[in-house]
């Protein structure tokens, strides 16, 4: 996603998989390039800043959080080149999204684990954020144009993602709390059935072994979170079929992954949040939630936001000074920044509900 994914696929994605026109800006990719430059020599990169010292938290518990997913939780991997324009996450930038909110929830503060240098390449960073937009579980990577001719096509799996983690960090502890949301840019390049079917199946039942890897490396408190309603997303429902095909995948993915955590015992040792059920009723519901615009429109504005993606999206690109938070979408798949925070709302109440924390 990077969708929401990615999430709702109203949240990913990044995850993800962005509908890029890749030769509407190229006078702004020259530009980006040109002031990524500067940005990198003058001030040296990604953010490191390090967690949160207090043991008073809004959660009632001190947590370290890790991250896994695509551009739904990513926090920052391409904001070195994305900040030259304003821009940084998948989502109305400079806001954050929903795993930047848990973590500061539990006293924490979630920075990336990788970002792109100049020579788009990955560098690792202090960070624990290791979900990258346009991330996949078990798809091959086919991000769109312009982010490969601006980052190359480095994203990582979240099996990578996973293993860079355990390589550096060898085991998981039970002061951790770990999120996992991924699938939404699976579910948004599978195609058509039959063969998208056996895509998003394939999928899932990887991401429940993935999970199993997590806990037997030692995670106590793992967050599990499905695919949102991917069809829902301003993306999804512009579609000849009106989402249909991306609602019914996305809930072919989630049904099959919950099977899978039932049949590796794992259902019991995971903190499963229900993303599908979750974004179908806030959209249903979205004067209820808060928000003026519903899911047929966009916060960032296409004409002026470099290739309709949040990730170059800014204040200065919204279509009202306001949009982050009356709008669900900031683009046609990546949610705003009200998304997001009531999303992480939504997930603390089930991390407490399962017994951690308040």
């Amino acid at each position: 996603m990077t969708q929401l994914q990615g999430g709702a696929a109203a949240l990913n994605d990044d995850t993800d998989t962005q509908v890029l026109k890749p030769n509407i800006y190229p006078m702004m990719r020259k530009t980006i390039s040109t002031l990524l430059l500067a940005l990198l020599t003058s001030c040296g990169g990604g953010d490191n800043s390090t967690s949160a010292t207090s043991t008073s938290t809004a959660g009632g518990i001190k947590l370290q959080v890790v991250a896994f997913g695509d551009s739904l939780s990513d926090v920052g991997t391409y904001a070195p080149i994305a900040s030259a324009v304003g821009g940084g996450r998948f989502t109305t930038n400079p806001g954050q999204v929903w795993s930047q909110d848990v973590a500061q929830y539990y006293g924490d503060t979630l920075t990336a684990a990788y970002v792109v240098d100049p020579g788009h390449e990955l560098k690792a960073q202090s960070g624990l954020g290791y979900a990258q937009g346009g991330s996949t579980v078990a798809t091959p990577a086919n991000q769109e144009r312009f982010l490969t001719d601006l980052i190359g096509d480095i994203e990582m799996p979240v099996s990578q993602q996973i293993s860079s983690y355990l390589s550096a960090h060898t085991s998981f502890n039970s002061n951790q709390l770990v999120l996992v949301w991924a699938g939404s840019n699976d579910v948004l390049r599978a195609g058509s059935p039959p063969a998208a079917d056996q895509t998003v199946q394939t999928a899932a039942t990887t991401l429940a072994g993935l999970v199993g890897q997590i806990v037997g490396a030692g995670a106590t408190h793992v967050v599990v979170v499905n695919v949102p309603n991917v069809g829902l997303a301003p993306d999804g429902i512009r579609q000849a079929d009106g989402g249909g095909n991306l609602s019914r995948l996305s809930q072919l993915f989630n049904s099959t992954l919950l099977t899978a955590l039932q049949a590796n015992n794992l259902q019991s040792k995971v903190i499963f949040v229900d993303a599908y059920t979750w974004t179908t009723q806030t959209i249903q519901n979205y004067q209820a939630n808060g928000f003026t615009v519903a899911n047929t429109a966009q916060a960032c504005d296409p004409s002026k936001t470099p290739d309709n993606t949040s990730l170059l999206c800014s204040p200065s690109t919204y279509v009202a000074a306001n949009a982050d938070q009356t709008y669900m979408f900031a683009d046609y798949l990546h949610p705003t920044t009200a998304m997001h925070a009531l999303f992480a709302k939504y997930v603390e109440k089930q991390i407490a509900a399962s017994g951690v924390g308040r």
